[in-house]
């Protein structure tokens, strides 16, 4: 019995003994992307919990031996959740995702206008949607420094300080275009509506995108979806009343909870000739479609995505711009007599006119690493096919003067990798592109046959020393190739190039000179800038960059009439790559004045010792009229500006907004003016509006834009009759327009939680001007007043 009674003790101090067997588990919670401690996470181990602490530390003792469910909560992130196996003492590292809609949201803004610290001013949704009847150059115009290049009423393309064309570069869904963008009159094939926000980065700091960007970079933003199983949309219409045209589009998406997305959306929009004060301008008609479809999955750790969009342009040029006679000529540009006010309206688009068409389909993938970064791959086709029709005679009329046909096929790895105080995103890049001038239209060739091969590599750096400063630094590198086939009048070849590229030469056929120019450019981009806050309403930044540019293809090769630019451009050969050395500044601060003044001032300066310049040099007389000659030369330039902005709140439901943009370009190798330089101009606006339900509105806008002073003298002689005698007279080419004031106003509401009303007109009172920067101000005046009333319901 003894023996018994201690056994059945010694069994029973075993089992207490393993019962009282315990283990601690201690560790840390962090960020997944930058590894930044969280505090006031909550770690749960079974039924015991604890709160990590200022340096994201937890410790759970009393832990049992065996398999137990481990979970992780923080009120900005997932909830993380995951059994694990206890036989000792852990020590572990939970990393946390923030809430994927949000994180996604803010890192594709961020990540997207990661310009480093320089200037990047947005566009939002709210401000796309009550604009939605403008092209993209029209609505950057709402962004201080940014102003137009226009070719008649329709077609405008971005200048962003002074600069235009091949110096800014448009990111379109994460795509750098790639259409016929060196022409002035070939404005981008954008569809505004298709996009969340619009960000225009200024200057320095665009490395990620190109090297070349000296102006700035437009990166457009698409609709990021909420993770929850849906259907969301929107249905607009718009009637606009200059042109008696209308706007209609969908857009629809199918969510799901695990982030899968499939998303839709078109557009159309016709309008007939457009009404100056006082005339209708025969032949500015416009027709537009656009389409886009995408499909993917997303969240924060790892996401693909593969999308197409289309769009298709047609864009009737004003009759009165292409002349027959110097006689027609002169009366229109010297005196303002343009002959084709024939007031007779018309839907139908007849020549001189653009057809545009523009493709792009995408595939994107990227894939978070723990410790490793962000690692992204980017591959996109590109089809641009451009017809320029011309007036012409007989079975020529229908065909285009211009056909041109450009396939681009762009590929980029990047990887970012960012931890507490420093980020490194680096890439790798190249494309292709294939330029296809279809000899079928039986004229003179603008722009040649070429491939041009491109590979690139860049690096940006940044890192916090503090709260209040933040540097960064960033280089990169580009190689492009240019594989050219061209003829050449032989005159012309032995008189600007033999000496120089003789070895081009492929054959000689009559008159003709066959060449197949190869030129190699390297370019070497870099920038480097500081941010400081001193204060909690201040920050201050200063960079500096330097950009190198390839010559683009007009640059190098034009030659020719450029049909509905109504021009004829000359290339050179010899152009060298283009390098812009940028300074600016930026002070952003809020003033507490009645409900809070916003001011934001940003002084920059640009120097160049290879600026290319296209400039008026004389004027040409041939069996299709009479037209400019446009030079394309090198030149030592100088342009300089500011840019401010203020935001001044009366009350919280009433604002006004003042911008303030004033540049000046000096050509100082010629010790001229550079031509095309936007004017000093002041856009004042004041909005009542109110909060929910109804979120109404009533806007006032005002545009003033002095006359620009400061232009170079490049007139021209013209032989013409007069009387039946010939007269040499000098035509003036040069003078800008007079300043001018336009008012604009606007109004809004959402009717129902889902349906939204937006009224406006532009040009209020119907008023008279012409632009300095619209290359066919010399024939018609700018657009007169427009009623615009656009429907939206969201569903």
């Amino acid at each position: 019995m003894k023996l018994l009674l201690n056994f059945v003790c010694f069994l029973v101090g075993i089992t207490l003994f393993n019962a009282q067997k315990t283990y601690t588990v201690s560790g840390t919670v962090q960020d997944f992307h930058d590894k930044t401690f969280l505090k006031d996470a909550r770690v749960t181990i079974g039924e015991k919990s604890t709160i990590t602490d200022a340096q994201g530390r937890f410790t759970i003792r009393g832990i049992s031996e065996g398999k137990h469910n481990l979970a992780a909560m923080h009120p900005a992130c997932e909830p993380f959740s995951e059994v694990i196996e206890v036989s000792e003492n852990l020590h572990i590292t939970l990393s946390l995702e923030h809430h994927i809609h949000d994180i996604e949201t803010v890192a594709l803004h961020r990540r997207q206008t990661s310009a480093g610290l320089t200037t990047v001013k947005t566009l939002d949704h709210s401000t796309i949607a009550r604009n939605s009847t403008e092209n993209l150059g029209n609505i950057l115009q709402r962004i201080s420094g940014v102003s137009t290049l226009k070719t008649g009423n329709s077609i405008s393309k971005p200048v962003i300080h002074g600069l235009y064309g091949s110096r800014i570069s448009i990111i379109n869904n994460g795509v750098r275009m790639a259409e016929q963008e060196w022409g002035v009159e070939h404005a981008p094939s954008i569809e505004t509506t298709n996009f969340e926000r619009i960000n225009v980065i200024k200057g320095s700091g665009t490395l990620k995108y190109s090297g070349d960007a000296a102006g700035g970079v437009v990166v457009l933003e698409p609709k990021i979806f909420p993770a929850r199983d849906s259907i969301m949309g929107e249905v607009l219409i718009s009637g606009i009343s200059n042109g008696r045209g209308a706007k209609v589009g969908a857009d629809l998406a199918k969510i799901w909870q695990n982030r899968w997305f499939v998303h839709g959306a078109g557009t159309y929009q016709k309008l007939g000739d457009l009404y100056i004060p006082h005339h209708t301008l025969q032949n500015t008609g416009t027709e537009e479609h656009s389409m886009n479809f995408s499909f993917g999955n997303r969240n924060f750790v790892q996401g693909f995505e593969a999308s197409y969009s289309g769009i298709s342009q047609n864009f009737g040029i004003f009759r009165g711009s292409h002349l027959g006679g110097p006689e027609d000529f002169y009366n229109a540009v010297a005196k303002g007599n343009s002959v084709a006010y024939y007031d007779d309206f018309r839907y139908k688009i007849t020549n001189p006119k653009q057809e545009v068409s523009h493709h792009i389909a995408k595939l994107e993938a990227y894939k978070r690493f723990y410790g490793f970064g962000k690692l992204s791959f980017h591959y996109s086709f590109q089809l641009n096919n451009r017809k320029e029709y011309d007036l012409r005679r007989g079975e020529l009329n229908d065909l285009p003067s211009m056909d041109l046909r450009l396939i681009t096929h762009q590929a980029k790895l990047e990887h970012l990798i960012e931890r507490e105080k420093w980020q490194l995103e680096s890439g790798i890049s190249g494309a292709l592109q294939d330029n296809y001038p279809n000899p079928a239209t039986q004229a003179r060739r603008l722009i040649p046959d070429y491939y041009r091969y491109d590979a690139g590599l860049f690096s940006v750096f940044q890192y916090r020393f503090s709260k209040k400063l933040n540097a960064e630094f960033g280089a990169r590198y580009d190689f492009n190739r240019y594989d050219a086939y061209k003829y050449y009048d032989e005159n012309e070849w032995e008189r600007r190039f033999e000496n120089l590229f003789s070895n081009f030469v492929i054959k000689r056929s009559g008159s003709r000179v066959l060449t197949r120019p190869v030129l190699d450019f390297h370019n070497i981009s870099a920038n480097a800038g500081i941010k400081y806050r001193p204060g909690q309403n201040w920050d201050l930044s200063v960079n500096v960059s330097r950009a190198s540019r390839t010559p683009n293809a007009a640059e190098l090769f034009a030659d020719g009439l450029h049909h509905s630019a109504a021009i004829i451009e000359r290339g050179d050969l010899s152009i060298r790559k283009e390098e812009v050395y940028h300074f600016s500044l930026s002070a952003k601060g809020r003033i507490p004045v009645l409900k809070g003044l916003e001011v934001e001032i940003n002084p920059y300066l640009m120097t160049s010792d290879n600026f290319i310049n296209q400039v008026p040099t004389g004027i040409q007389n041939s069996n299709r009229g009479i037209f400019m000659i446009w030079d394309y030369l090198q030149t030592k330039a100088r342009i300089y500006g500011v840019d401010a902005d203020l935001e001044l709140n009366f009350t919280d439901n009433f604002k006004w907004n003042s911008q303030v943009s004033a540049l000046r370009g000096d050509d100082l190798k010629n010790d001229e003016p550079l031509i095309l330089m936007m004017p000093l101009n002041f856009k004042n606006s004041l909005e009542f509006s109110l909060g929910k339900p109804s979120k109404l509105y009533f806007t006032l806008e005002n545009e003033t834009f002095l006359k620009q002073n400061h232009f170079p003298v490049r007139n021209v002689n013209l032989d013409l009759i007069e009387s039946g005698q010939l007269v040499t007279r000098t035509l003036d080419t040069s003078t800008p327009p007079a300043g001018y004031s336009v008012f604009n106003a606007a109004a809004g509401m959402d009717v129902f939680r889902n349906f939204n009303v937006n009224f406006r007109i532009n040009n209020l009172l119907n008023t008279e001007y012409r632009d300095y920067l619209n290359r066919l101000r010399f024939f018609a005046p700018e657009l007169g007043r427009s009623l615009i009333l656009t429907l939206k319901y969201n569903f």
